[in-house]
């Protein structure tokens, strides 16, 4: 069984259970780099150093410290810390059920796995898991982790729960900031149809297995080749074309796609007639002579 990130109680009102935490994301597999001498490949060690004297610190003297004035700091110790132990150290208390399409994404932050802690967990945890099921809801509670109180989205999840916590409202910037300056356009019919055509020839089912890091993996490639004494390197995909007319661009795309009988489908948008004959055809006929 993986080791737990948090342990402690589920509770909703007055029924609660023993649950347990567990990271449903993983960084392990990453290429992580030391820090080297470049003249000697040696590793590099980092000193915590006095400010004032310049002396190395051994570890057992460092203590946290929050500056309340210019030169003057409150130190703090871990023990501390340890001690504020507010309800949802402990307890994970749902305090309110919402549609889950209510909760913005942007909210989103880390994935856990929530399960029972014990055999007697387990039925207290499948009626809070079922009725949620039932009533196509969320939870919304409160959880300390790593010294931090954060909101927590409980959403059923086959057996179990997944426990997704949430950003404050303060964390989130409003879209207006960014959005706000695009303008508003009446986009013609006629490419939204070609569009849409392109999306349904590329829609598919969400396969994340297919999708690997590209660049992890051209960074193992690099560390191959340097291992074995050889360059590596990688061609830089050229910009795109800058786009001048959308509709032949959407046109080309949905060729490109395997879709070109179903553009010759699509009504012709209407073409312009050339100044010249534009000009004849609003000039007013000439009276005949009496």
């Amino acid at each position: 069984m993986p080791r737990s990130s948090w342990k402690g109680y589920l509770k909703l009102s007055l029924v609660s259970c023993a649950v347990a935490l567990y990271n449903a994301t993983s960084a392990s597999e990453r290429v992580s780099f030391n820090t080297l001498n470049r003249k000697t490949g040696n590793r590099l060690k980092q000193q915590m150093l006095d400010a004032v004297t310049e002396e190395p610190i051994d570890p057992v003297d460092r203590v946290k410290g929050y500056q309340v004035a210019k030169g003057q700091c409150v130190m703090v110790e871990d023990d501390d810390l340890e001690a504020l132990k507010i309800d949802s150290t402990r307890m994970i208390d749902i305090e309110t059920f919402v549609p889950e399409s209510e909760v913005d994404q942007l909210y989103f932050d880390g994935s856990y796995y929530m399960a029972p802690d014990d055999a007697v967990a387990e039925e207290a945890f499948a009626v809070i898991r079922d009725a949620m099921t039932r009533k196509k809801v969320v939870g919304i509670g409160r959880v300390v982790l790593s010294r931090r109180e954060r909101m927590l989205m409980l959403q059923p999840r086959d057996k179990g729960i997944i426990a997704t916590t949430l950003r404050y409202a303060y964390e989130v910037r409003q879209d207006a900031e960014y959005f706000g300056g695009i303008s508003d356009m009446k986009l013609p019919k006629e490419l939204l149809d070609i569009a849409e055509l392109i999306i349904d020839r590329k829609s598919a089912h969400f396969e994340p297995e297919k999708y690997t890091d590209r660049y992890e993996e051209a960074v193992v490639s690099l560390l191959k080749a340097k291992q074995a004494g050889q360059e590596f390197t990688v061609a830089e995909a050229p910009a795109p074309n800058k786009v001048v007319n959308i509709m032949d661009a959407l046109k080309r795309s949905l060729e490109a796609e395997g879709a070109g009988a179903a553009a010759a489908r699509l009504p012709k948008a209407a073409s312009k007639k050339p100044a010249a004959a534009a000009k004849t055809a609003a000039k007013p006929k000439a009276k005949k002579a009496r």
